[in-house]
């Protein structure tokens, strides 16, 4: 089962589990070979007995549930990839208010578009007032 595993945090928690049933060796000095505390070591060792190997699988994570009505935003993630035009986070901000009513950061509104799978068409400006390539070679040191 190890070798046949992809996920490298469920591989390490079979390998606590080989590791305790073969060698007879204490919960501790396993946890602290894999470079682990004890009460993770602990608590995957307990998961293993009560659930068997499915125990030492992530459980799904619920989060908090969205404000906005899914279908919307799917409405609003479709007119984006729709428009042949760039757009700025910030009218999607206020794209999303205007719609749904809900105003979100705008690291929150970078992240969404992240996840949609949308990217940066317009570099951000950097520098205003580059010197020109003369400028740069006069002031270059001699």
């Amino acid at each position: 089962m190890y070798r046949n595993e992809s996920d490298a945090r469920v591989r390490e928690r079979i390998l606590l589990v080989i590791r305790l049933s073969s060698d007879k060796q204490h919960i501790e000095s396993v946890a602290k070979e894999l470079h682990r505390a004890r009460s993770w070591a602990y608590k995957w060792h307990k998961r293993y007995r009560d659930e068997g190997m499915e125990g030492l699988r992530d459980r799904p994570r619920s989060g908090k549930p969205s404000v906005t009505p899914k279908g919307e935003m799917d409405k609003i993630k479709q007119e984006l990839s729709d428009s042949s035009t760039g757009w700025d986070f910030r009218q999607v901000m206020d794209l999303i208010q205007k719609r749904t009513g809900v105003k979100y950061h705008e690291v929150h509104i970078r992240r969404l578009l992240h996840k949609w799978g949308f990217k940066s068409k317009v570099p951000q400006k950097r520098f205003v007032r580059t010197a020109s390539q003369k400028e740069k070679r006069d002031f270059k040191k001699g």
